[in-house]
This record gives C-alpha cells, sequence and structure tokens, in this order.
C-alpha cells in the first residue's frame, strides 16, 4: 500500500486532487491533505509518503521550500509540484529540490496519471497493467529515453512543458540560460533533429489531442490553453500534424 499527501491551501483543490485518479487502483491505501506547509511537514514526518504533491504557493510560503526541508530530513518521499503559474523561476527551484515533475493547472487528468505511473514503476519499483517501463521514461515527441539526452537539452524540454501555454520563443529560453539564441538552438537542433519552434509546436499538438480526447471542452478553450489564442492558426496546426481537424479526431 503505497501513502499519498496532497498539499495545497484550497480545500476545494484538495477534494477535487482525491477525485482525479482512482488512487486506491494505484495502490494508494492511505491519502492525507494538508492546508499549511508546517502541517505538511509534520505530516509528512509522521506519514512517511510514497508520494507528495505540493502546490507551489501555499499562502506566503513556497511548496519546495518544505520540500527541500523534507530532504534534508531524509524522506525517501517523491515530489511532484502543481501551480497555477508558468514562470520558469518557479521550475528551476523544483528542479534543485529534485521534483519529478512540475504540472500546470487547472491539471490535466493523463499528465498527472502519466506522472504518478513513471513514479510508480522507475521509482517504487511496482507495476501497472499495460505500462512499460520505457514508454514512461520516453519523450513523447522526440521518441527518445529521457536519460539519454544532455541535462541541457532536459531543461528545455522541461521549461517547454511548464511554458507550452504561454507565447515562449527560443530567444526566451536563450535569455534565460544566458546564452546566444542561435548557438542554443543548434545545439538543440544536433541532438533532437527538430527545431525548437518544431518541438514546441508538437508537444502543443500533443496536449491539444490529449484534452480533445480526454474532455467536453470547446475547441476554441483548448486552442488557447496550449498556446494558440488565434483559432485558425491552431486548425491549420493541427490538420497539418495530425491529417485530421479536431472535430474529427472527438467523433
Amino acid at each position: 500500500m503505497y501513502k499519498l499527501l496532497i498539499v495545497d491551501d484550497e480545500p476545494q483543490i484538495l477534494e477535487g486532487m482525491k477525485r482525479t485518479l482512482d488512487w486506491e487502483r494505484y495502490g494508494f491505501g492511505c491519502i492525507e491533505t494538508s492546508e499549511t506547509i508546517e502541517d505538511a511537514i509534520s505530516k509528512a514526518v509522521d506519514l512517511y509518503p510514497d508520494v507528495a504533491i505540493f502546490d507551489v504557493c501555499i499562502g506566503k510560503d513556497r511548496g519546495y521550500d518544505a520540500i527541500c526541508r523534507l530532504n534534508e530530513l531524509g524522506l525517501p518521499t517523491k515530489y511532484i509540484i502543481m501551480s497555477g503559474y508558468s514562470e520558469f523561476e518557479y521550475a528551476q527551484e523544483a528542479i534543485r529540490c529534485g521534483v519529478k515533475d512540475y504540472l500546470l493547472k487547472p491539471l490535466n487528468r493523463s499528465m498527472l496519471q502519466n506522472v504518478v505511473e513513471k513514479i510508480i514503476v522507475e521509482d517504487l519499483h511496482g507495476t501497472i497493467d499495460g505500462t512499460e517501463r520505457d514508454d514512461l521514461n520516453t519523450d513523447p515527441v522526440l521518441g527518445v529515453r529521457y536519460d539519454c539526452l544532455s541535462k541541457l537539452t532536459n531543461r528545455i524540454l522541461l521549461m517547454i512543458k511548464t511554458e507550452y501555454a504561454q507565447n515562449i520563443t527560443l530567444k526566451m529560453v536563450a535569455e534565460r540560460f544566458r546564452m546566444n539564441g542561435t548557438y542554443l538552438g543548434q545545439l538543440f537542433l544536433k541532438e533532437t533533429q527538430m527545431k525548437f519552434s518544431e518541438y514546441l509546436m508538437a508537444y502543443r499538438m500533443l496536449r491539444a489531442r490529449e484534452r480533445i480526447q480526454s474532455t467536453e471542452e470547446k475547441i476554441a478553450s483548448i486552442a488557447l490553453s496550449v498556446g494558440y489564442p488565434n483559432l485558425s492558426y491552431f486548425y491549420t496546426h493541427f490538420h497539418g500534424y495530425f491529417d485530421k481537424s479536431p472535430s474529427d479526431l472527438r467523433k
């Protein structure tokens, strides 16, 4: 039986998280929630959770600060950060704390499911029916295992995953890494065989497909959620990538 701790200062979010996945199906027999950092740390020390999901902002505190304190105490917990913010500084702090992933609110059920399954298989050495370990550790666009990619490329991929809904560009990434944009683009192309813009579009398309297939959201809303304020532009890219329209995919 696995143990889960969910930390958020909004009670409705906590209740929603408990219903987002069929946690019992994944072997979680104990689920605790907390609305403050201090209470979360206290419960974590008592519970020793296998997995803990922290909101990045809990009141005036930061979830990654609590994770750092728990790491210092030697807890074997695997952490997930969730956030309504897409600022890369938060993702950077999360990386330093060793979190398994950084998910944007509103949480995409499929993305949370993928992260949880990956933790169960890779870190908790459990099994999931129909899930292959290599699939969980493989980039969905590149089809390449993350541990076969350089640290720099993995950082770029994480940045795309956390900010794909925003107007993210190679120039912005280069500025944050304090690197020359042309040089960074060449490095990314050499390792991935894709331009930054091509990868970003492909990742957005995959995220859009997930939402189209798993929700009843309007296509315009989904397009905006994956970084396309121009619906016509979204339709053109979607049809070009999947050779079918969003409406055809939903039928």
